[in-house]
């Protein structure tokens, strides 16, 4: 098969294979698990669900908090949405209300918030038995500030 002259001009394309993508399937399960470059950093992550230090494949961390946010109990994961919805209603509020001329004071006291929210559901996950490494993932805490809230 072959484009037609008014194809050719349409999809401004000389070949049908240049418009339509191009797959690879990566056998997972063949890789040995030696990381020589950034796609086999890629392959190792998918294979293993882990990222070891010395990774630097771009949007390798990214797709590490993706995966350890998926891999929550589904009540934990509604409690991670609750959170992003009320960062966004208080961004949004905070924006309706005072737009670009905000006082100092007044950003002082968004982020008091944000902080007490963050802090409310550090501590309903401590009560659902999240481990710490979890609770750290959702909320940005450290594992200090974690332990401190749990005492």
């Amino acid at each position: 098969m072959e484009l037609n002259e008014k194809q050719k001009q349409l999809f401004k394309k000389d070949s049908i294979e240049s418009l339509y993508p191009e797959y690879y399937l990566i056998k997972i399960n063949r890789f040995n698990d030696i990381a020589k470059d950034t796609l086999d950093e890629w392959i190792y992550f998918l294979k293993n669900e882990e990222i070891k230090e010395n990774f630097t494949a771009k949007g390798l961390k990214e797709a590490e908090e993706k995966l350890s946010l998926m891999k929550l109990p589904e009540d934990e994961q509604k409690a991670y949405e609750h959170y992003k919805d009320d960062l966004r209603y208080q961004a949004s509020m905070f924006e309706s209300s005072f737009g670009d001329g905000y006082h100092e004071g007044e950003a002082v006291g968004i982020e008091k918030g944000i902080e007490q929210t963050t802090k409310a559901i550090a501590l309903k996950l401590i009560q659902q038995g999240a481990t710490i490494e979890i609770i750290a993932a959702v909320t940005g805490l450290s594992a200090n500030a974690i332990e401190h809230l749990s005492q």
